[in-house]
């Protein structure tokens, strides 16, 4: 706040009296009270002072960080809070607003940077909620339940939108993908999946679509996923930005300009409203829009104070009242236990028959998520991955519930289904390792690491040929985990093949302990890693403790040196899934 200040009227020496001095007296003391009153007017018009002096000493505060898209709203409905001199137990609520991208606030609270100097947060989907939740390490967040929501659409500039029989005309999430992604003049853009909620619920769902239509279509997802890499930008604002500026038709314009983009509907609003040039409308998937679902989350609940903790939720219920709903529809969401507001609707660019009033559709998994993130890592990035499978003879051991299926025959389907994920620029190769597979070493390289969509000799591409060493894989009759030599053969070979610009790992599988008694020791191989490790050209290692009789323990020591991670799976189907989480992990730490 701005300083106030007088003119400087010279002393008073004492010696003047009489009429003038009284007349320049009571001037002193009206301009004194005009400067009060104008600098109390200031700073009521800025909300410098909010509350009469009976809240201002005893006023509950309250620090809300929420996504940018909501924020305005949510200080809005603060700001009405102050006005009004709403009270918690008897005490005013002072309820800060501050906007903050919700992937670094996930980040900040799953790696416990530091205590948080907030009490509430609302990004804008439970997807950030799970990944703070992730590791554990981090503070406590503790949803309560949800302020708003806005459906994930394809937002396309008028002359693409009519191209495609917009409004009448209707899509899947994979025949939208198909339609913006096989047309050379149709350009599509999204937020990055990694920071954006509505670009990973987007891609998500289109691979889920996808695969409804033709299970064996991840390799398409993947190539559809590169397409999309080369044009992301870093958030959801920044995308609006890449899209044509005038209503020219497909065929011309800035070829780096986008007539497409995954958006929310809300944001859609926003665009419209403030006029962004050209207007969007909007294609509503038909099989199912998800939602961004606007959780309010305390952080660090035990260590709230009883004020604090029934102040956040004495907010929170202000967020559901007619006011708030008013203020929040206004801006472009949707308000719970609400009818659909067509004025919304209308203005985002959406029109019947387009299903914008459809149920949203079911939360995605989990698990469909993390595969998502996974394949979009390795798909912007491109990978080139060291595969090192267990081949001793405990491979053969029948999988419960697996109708006769061993281990490696799990182990193996499941490998097939991840190579389904990667794509031509990828780099993967094989080796398997046991005691009494080849002379005196355990380990043996089956298929070179190159890229997946070069040529093999005899025929076909990589791919095929390690297609056919997954499905050729079996185990060694008496052979014994040989874990430790093949461990750091692999990860030597790994380093020397350092592929820059893509990233490196050693996915490593195991079934067992280091079980030969020739080969080196637990520490030996550790202090190998950590003098081969560098972390200018990082090569993680992902150790996979395959059943539920496998080491993690040791999967962990093993990785943990090399920035990498130790995992296990007591089903080996699910190797695929831990594979592709894995590598998100490992990529967003190097």
């Amino acid at each position: 706040m701005g300083r106030h200040s007088l003119p400087d009227d010279g002393a008073d020496d004492g010696t003047r009296s009489g009429p003038r001095t009284h007349r320049r007296t009571v001037a002193i003391a009206i301009a004194l009270v005009l400067s009060a009153a104008a600098a109390t007017a200031i700073a009521v018009r800025g909300d410098l002072l909010s509350f009469s002096g009976s809240c201002s000493d005893s006023a509950i505060r309250l620090k809300v960080v929420a996504s940018p898209d909501v924020a305005p709203a949510v200080r809005a409905v603060a700001g009405h809070t102050r006005d009004n001199e709403v009270t918690s137990d008897g005490r005013c609520l002072d309820v800060d607003v501050v906007a903050r991208d919700a992937y670094k606030v996930a980040d900040a609270v799953s790696a416990g940077r530091a205590d948080p100097d907030y009490q509430v947060w609302i990004p804008d989907s439970d997807l950030w909620v799970r990944r703070a939740l992730g590791t554990g390490d981090g503070s406590a967040v503790t949803p309560v339940g949800n302020i708003a929501s806005s459906p994930v659409a394809l937002a396309m500039v008028p002359p693409a939108a009519k191209s495609l029989g917009w409004p009448r005309k209707t899509y899947t999430w994979a025949e939208l993908s198909a339609a913006t992604t096989e047309k050379e003049t149709l350009r599509l853009g999204a937020a990055d999946p990694a920071r954006s909620a509505t670009g990973l619920l987007a891609l998500t769902s289109i691979g889920q679509s996808a695969h409804k239509a033709d299970p064996d279509s991840d390799t398409k997802v993947a190539a559809t996923a590169k397409l999309l890499s080369q044009r992301i930008s870093d958030s959801d604002r920044q995308v609006l930005r890449t899209l044509a500026r005038d209503d020219s038709g497909t065929r011309k314009g800035n070829p780096r300009r986008n007539q497409a983009v995954l958006l929310s509907e809300q944001a859609a609003f926003a665009h419209n409203t403030a006029g962004g040039a050209p207007a969007v409308e909007l294609f509503y998937p038909k099989d199912g829009a998800p939602q961004l679902d606007y959780p309010y989350a305390l952080v660090d609940e035990p260590e709230l104070s009883t004020d604090e903790s029934r102040a956040a939720m004495r907010f929170m219920t202000l967020l559901g009242e007619p006011q708030s709903r008013k203020i929040l529809t206004e801006r472009g969401f949707r308000t719970p236990d609400k009818p659909v507001s067509e004025g919304v609707v209308r203005v985002a660019g959406g029109r019947a028959p387009q299903p914008y009033a459809s149920a949203p559709a079911e939360p995605l998994s989990e698990e469909s998520v993390q595969e998502t993130l996974g394949m979009w890592t390795i798909t912007v990035q491109s990978a080139r991955l060291t595969t090192v499978v267990d081949a001793s003879g405990s491979m053969a051991a029948p999988v419960p519930g697996r109708a006769g299926q061993s281990r490696m025959d799990v182990t193996k389907a499941s490998l097939l289904q991840a190579l389904s994920q990667f794509t031509p620029e990828d780099e993967i190769g094989l080796w398997d390792f046991a005691t009494n597979l080849d002379g005196p070493r355990d380990y043996r390289r089956k298929v070179a690491t190159t890229r997946l969509g070069d040529p093999a000799s005899g025929g076909g591409t990589h791919r095929d040929k390690l297609s056919a060493a997954f499905s050729a894989l079996s185990p060694v009759p008496g052979g014994a985990t040989g874990l430790y030599d093949t461990t750091l053969a692999a990860y030597k070979d790994a380093r020397a093949g350092y592929a820059s610009g893509k990233f490196n790992a050693v996915v490593l599988l195991t079934d067992g302990s280091n079980q030969d008694r020739y080969s080196i020791s637990r520490s030996e191989l550790i202090a190998g890693l950590k003098q081969l490790t560098d972390p200018k050209r990082p090569v993680p290692v992902i150790a996979i403790a395959v059943g539920p009789d496998a080491d993690r323990e040791e999967a962990e020591a093993i990785a943990s040196v090399t920035g990498g991670g130790g995992y296990q799976v007591s089903d080996p189907a699910d190797i695929h899934a831990v594979i592709l989480k894995a590598i998100m992990e490992a990529g967003q730490s190097v």
